[in-house]
């Protein structure tokens, strides 16, 4: 075949199937921001992959074949960047961290954040992780004793933030023993914020100011007074404590980057990072558990079987006591995995093309904007077995061996499952997440039996940026020793 006739070959943009819209608005009004993800799910089904639908006059590609989301993530960044209007977005909050950064400037800064989260760094941080790990069992006792409904989405984002801060910046804000005037109060408006603001077809906060952005640029101003305190104390103890060899933390590493000579680093891109930390640190760790929480409260046998093992590992302590024994828990991060293969955090992953590309014979121009869901390889036969139904066990491998199951079967693909993303910019705190989410599993069903306080078919997906549900409230019981 002659190449004029492979160009004849390839189908544009504008040849993909696509649900109708209206003029000058395409499809912007089928898509509300909390839910425009179950949309986007829906037209996959009845328009196969690839698609397109427009926000405004804007194409936007959209595929649903995880094989292709792992080829296109393995180029970035050098081939494809993330969604554009996302780097503007955080950019103009002062938030354009090590999430949203495109070019020169993401590799020192990745280099940094790997080693703050690099698993002996986690390791040597584990007594302080337990530490907080404690402190929201006793929260949680508490609400026990008292008969109080507990909200999981607020306790689990307090548990969270003060986590990555100790972590990250050498101070614990303990959140979860203060009730009210709590940076994270301030910090979760942010990602719903953007997620309206990238669906909003003319960028009207650049000209004028509604109540809703008002709320937000005092909510926005609290945190950035709270980062720039995080950066001066933390400046204060490197000059008191100057005999220190090496930086104690990933505040400390970058202050330290920062003021070397011609480092090129400024202050507003270490106090970006901070607060990206503090978001990223904070949202697909509480969406993965709460979910986690949905399926798991309302299964007393799964409860009893995760009790069992945790106590057996915890031996007389709470909490599970070190870091080699929180090893052994894998049924508890399974327990989330799970459930974020059901509900996916990240609902799909949004990039473009740095130069013109082909994608299965589509011709792609520079900066296309693409669209890559994640859910329906994880509900699909041919990636896992039964896939509508909820069993953590099928990503525990010893269960998957005794069931005769081999790789070759396609009954368990796990490079289907991109929670975490994949390629040179993989999230770089899955491990802590795996730790948090293994510590709590197992420090509430060792202590606790935990129940649903409203019915499971009310509580729905909402896309604040990340895929949560709309409440998880739950009643605890002491379990018997």
């Amino acid at each position: 075949m002659n190449a004029a006739s492979v160009t004849a070959s390839l189908r544009e943009i504008d040849d993909l199937p696509s649900p109708r819209g209206l003029p000058l608005a395409g499809n912007l009004f089928q898509l509300p921001p909390s839910t425009h993800h179950l949309t986007l799910e829906r037209w996959a089904k009845e328009l196969g992959t690839p698609y397109r639908f427009k926000l405004g006059r804007v194409p936007i590609v959209v595929w649903s074949d995880f094989e292709l989301s792992q080829a296109v993530l393995r180029e970035r960044p050098h081939r494809y960047r993330r969604y554009g209007p996302l780097e503007t977005l955080f950019d103009e909050v002062g938030c354009n961290g090590l999430f949203s950064i495109e070019g020169e400037a993401w590799a020192p800064q990745r280099r940094l954040v790997m080693q703050a989260l690099s698993v002996p760094h986690i390791k040597a941080f584990y007594p302080t992780l337990a530490a907080i790990t404690e402190r929201l069992r006793r929260r949680w006792e508490s609400a026990a004793r008292e008969g109080r409904i507990v909200e999981m989405n607020d306790d689990l984002k307090r548990y969270t933030v003060d986590v990555t801060s100790a972590l990250a910046f050498g101070e614990d804000p303990n959140t979860l023993e203060k009730e009210r005037g709590v940076i994270q109060e301030h910090l979760s408006q942010l990602l719903p914020m953007i997620m309206t603001r990238l669906s909003t077809p003319f960028p009207y906060w650049r000209y004028m100011r509604l109540p809703r952005d008002r709320r937000f640029d005092r909510a926005m101003a609290e945190v950035h007074r709270y980062v720039r305190g995080l950066m001066s104390r933390s400046r204060e103890r490197m000059r008191d404590e100057a005999s220190a060899l090496e930086p104690r933390n990933l505040l400390e590493a970058m202050l330290a980057l920062r003021d070397a000579p011609e480092s090129g680093l400024t202050d507003d891109e270490v106090a970006a990072n901070v607060m990206t930390m503090l978001v990223a640190g904070e949202d697909t760790t509480v969406a993965s558990l709460a979910w986690g929480l949905l399926f798991l409260g309302g299964d007393e046998a799964l409860q009893t079987r995760i009790a069992m093992h945790a106590k057996c590992t915890f031996g007389d302590a709470r909490v599970c006591p070190n870091y080699q024994a929180m090893r052994e828990l894998d049924l508890c991060e399974a327990v989330c995995t799970e459930a974020s293969r059901l509900h996916p955090v990240a609902p799909y992953l949004s990039l473009e093309p740095l130069e013109e590309v082909e994608l299965q014979g589509v011709r792609l121009p520079a900066g296309t904007k693409l669209f890559f869901l994640n859910r329906p390889a994880m509900l699909d036969e041919s990636h896992f077995s039964d896939p509508a139904r909820y069993d953590p066990d099928r990503w525990l491998r010893e269960h998957r061996l005794q069931a005769g199951e081999h790789a070759n079967q396609g009954t368990h693909d796990p490079r289907a499952y991109l929670q975490f993303g994949a390629g040179p910019r993989v999230c770089p705190g899955r491990h802590l997440a795996a730790v948090e989410m293994r510590l709590v599993i197992s420090m509430l069903t060792a202590n606790f039996t935990a129940r649903l306080a409203q019915d499971a078919a009310d509580i729905h997906e909402v896309c604040n940026f990340t895929v949560v549900p709309n409440r998880m409230p739950m009643r605890l019981a002491l379990r018997p020793a």
